[in-house]
């Protein structure tokens, strides 16, 4: 089985006159979990976009292994096997349960793995008692939550998480920890963007910081910072 992988090579990005970052080659691939720091606008976003084949660099190129190559004109979706999820994700205007139906490969499963792939989402993610909500109408952390179930129902091999605990209550932020938890036991590469250094981080391997217009790689993890550190709970 081909491994999916993302290799980026001679990356210069820029804003008009503004250059945002460059770097030499960065590879991110399944397994790989990643934990990428940057001051507010150093380009995390853009670069997690950048390896989702959402955005095209300036100049260098982004090679993908294991699947189709990115085309520039049609960004991902969440069907994709490389996954970008914005801190605040869209969902559509319809019930929980309509927006994890939306990400199901339905031409892969039978109805009833279907529904038990819905199940298991919903368990994780503790959406049961809001099976029946609009989407539209759910709290920061429950629209997250949301968010992180229909991306893991889609089975992606590569997924970037952008601030995914950002203005989350403790609970809310033990139950995404729980969730990506979970995604990083089943293989899935992560690169997890955050301000600050937690329990989120700590599950980190790698580390890509984003400074002086460089980006940075290196194997070293800053450690958590104690009054912010979140502490494994399950999801179940």
């Amino acid at each position: 089985m081909i491994m999916v992988k993302v290799t980026a090579k001679n990356i210069l990005v820029q804003f008009k006159a503004r250059k945002l970052f460059t770097f030499n080659s960065l590879s991110f691939c399944e397994g790989d979990v990643i934990y990428l720091q940057g001051d507010n606008g150093s380009g995390k976003s853009t670069l997690m976009k950048l390896l989702a084949g959402i955005i095209k660099p300036c100049s260098g190129d982004v090679i993908a292994e294991g699947f189709a190559a990115p085309k520039w004109w049609q960004p991902n979706t969440l069907l994709g096997k490389a996954v970008y999820l914005h801190q605040h994700a869209y969902l559509f205007d319809g019930n929980v349960e309509y927006n994890l139906r939306y990400a199901l490969p339905k031409d892969k499963f039978s109805a009833k793995q279907l529904q038990q792939r819905i199940n298991q989402a919903i368990d994780m993610a503790q959406l049961g008692a809001l099976l029946h909500s609009n989407a539209t109408d759910l709290s920061g952390g429950e629209r997250q939550r949301l968010a992180l179930a229909r991306a893991w129902i889609s089975q992606p091999k590569l997924l970037m998480l952008d601030e995914p605990i950002s203005n989350m209550d403790k609970q809310s932020q033990k139950l995404v920890l729980a969730m990506i938890n979970q995604l990083k036991q089943e293989g899935t590469g992560l690169i997890i963007s955050s301000h600050q250094t937690c329990g989120l981080t700590a599950l980190c391997k790698k580390h890509w910081h984003i400074t002086d217009n460089n980006v940075v790689a290196s194997n070293h993890i800053p450690s958590v910072e104690q009054s912010q550190e979140l502490q494994y709970v399950s999801a179940n």
